[in-house]
């Protein structure tokens, strides 16, 4: 079957194809480089993981409740129309809003693959292209997953935001060599990671946690990758490049902010589209969904020098600025943590499993042998 088949509508032409603009860049310098980054570079090597093997692809998903979605969730919750719809429809619903949610990260990992390549091909020194090769194969791993999960679990995909496209276009159209990591690895992966980490944390459902520690363990590595190089580059800007590079995290936390809505699911189901947003807005659940999600951007924009007046003023509008204190290292260690727990805890089952057959095996030979 077609991926094309299982859109839920039109994706338009298969291919985009965005510009490329820019130098790529050869260094003919090849001495150690800077400590840190190469540290991350080794443990991106020994942290590589094969999707076959490391996730049960075997765990059962009810595709109308992949995730385990509370009804307060969905932005129709307590509205006329969610009162009018039977359990079979409400099931229809989540499963829409799990195909959303999923797609979106499915496009979004497949934009990083390019910015992570783009970066490889464009950032001047030999430790930073080292350590984005390995991010291009994790990113490669991550759209594999999601795809995975959407066709043979949900059946079903949603075609790529608006937002989301707009702030892939911007990031991979601009000619400084930096803009991949700040549309990527600071904006997209922030906000990606805060989304994985809430499904993460609240689904009851075993193969989707599986998919998000495990893939949040990964993006961990490569958050710290963009606040690394992009805080030591920072440091040599002027003020006014210092305010461009604002402008366009101000926009984009605004796309990023806009896409999360979800209103595509509305509206594949009738709901005009001013009733859409106005549910939208209201959804308290939204709101809080919506704060949260900037958990992971706000500190790291602060701690790689961008925070500007401008700049504070829209996160203050956002109602996010406090988010600038949060612990990112220590939210980054949980992910770490998490996803190692998760492995100890499968593979002790595992291995009491197997013991369990080899005692079995011994008993009932020693029965035989009597």
């Amino acid at each position: 079957m077609s991926t094309r088949e299982l859109y839920t509508t039109d994706p338009g032409d298969p291919l985009w194809q965005v510009p490329a603009t820019g130098a790529a860049r050869f260094t003919w310098e090849y001495d150690d480089g800077r400590d840190r980054l190469l540290a991350l570079y080794k443990k991106g090597k020994d942290k590589q993981w094969d999707a076959d093997l490391r996730i049960d692809w075997d765990l059962e998903v009810d595709p109308h409740d992949p995730l385990g979605t509370p009804d307060e969730a969905m932005s129709l919750y307590g509205t006329k129309y969610w009162d009018r719809m039977t359990a079979k429809e409400r099931g229809e619903l989540r499963q829409h809003y799990a195909s959303w949610q999923f797609s979106q990260f499915l496009h979004g990992e497949q934009g990083a693959m390019v910015c992570a390549a783009r970066i490889v091909e464009s950032v001047p020194d030999l430790d930073a292209k080292f350590y984005s090769a390995t991010q291009t194969m994790d990113e490669a791993r991550h759209a594999e997953i999601y795809s995975r999960f959407l066709q043979e679990k949900v059946g079903m995909l949603y075609p790529i935001n608006d937002n989301l496209q707009s702030l892939l276009n911007d990031t991979l159209e601009d000619s400084r060599w930096d803009m991949p990591y700040l549309g990527m690895q600071v904006l997209i992966e922030g906000l990606a990671l805060a989304a994985f980490g809430m499904i993460r944390d609240t689904t009851n459902k075993p193969l989707p946690k599986q998919i998000l520690a495990y893939v949040m363990q990964d993006e961990a590595r490569h958050v710290a990758f963009g606040r690394m190089a992009l805080r030591d580059y920072y440091k040599q800007l002027t003020e006014a490049e210092l305010r461009e590079r604002e402008e366009f995290v101000i926009e984009g936390c605004y796309l990023m902010r806009d896409r999360l809505r979800g209103l595509e699911v509305l509206e594949n189901w009738g709901i005009p589209k001013a009733e859409a947003e106005q549910f939208t807005e209201q959804s308290e659940f939204l709101h809080l969904f919506r704060k949260l999600l900037f958990s992971r951007i706000v500190p790291c924009v602060k701690d790689i020098g961008l925070w500007g007046k401008r700049l504070q003023q829209a996160y203050l509008d956002m109602g996010v600025f406090d988010l600038g204190d949060s612990n990112l290292d220590l939210l980054m260690a949980q992910d770490e943590e998490l996803a190692e727990k998760l492995d100890a805890e499968r593979f002790a089952a595992e291995e009491a499993a197997r013991t369990a057959e080899v005692t079995e095996a011994i008993t009932r030979g020693g029965a035989t042998g009597r």
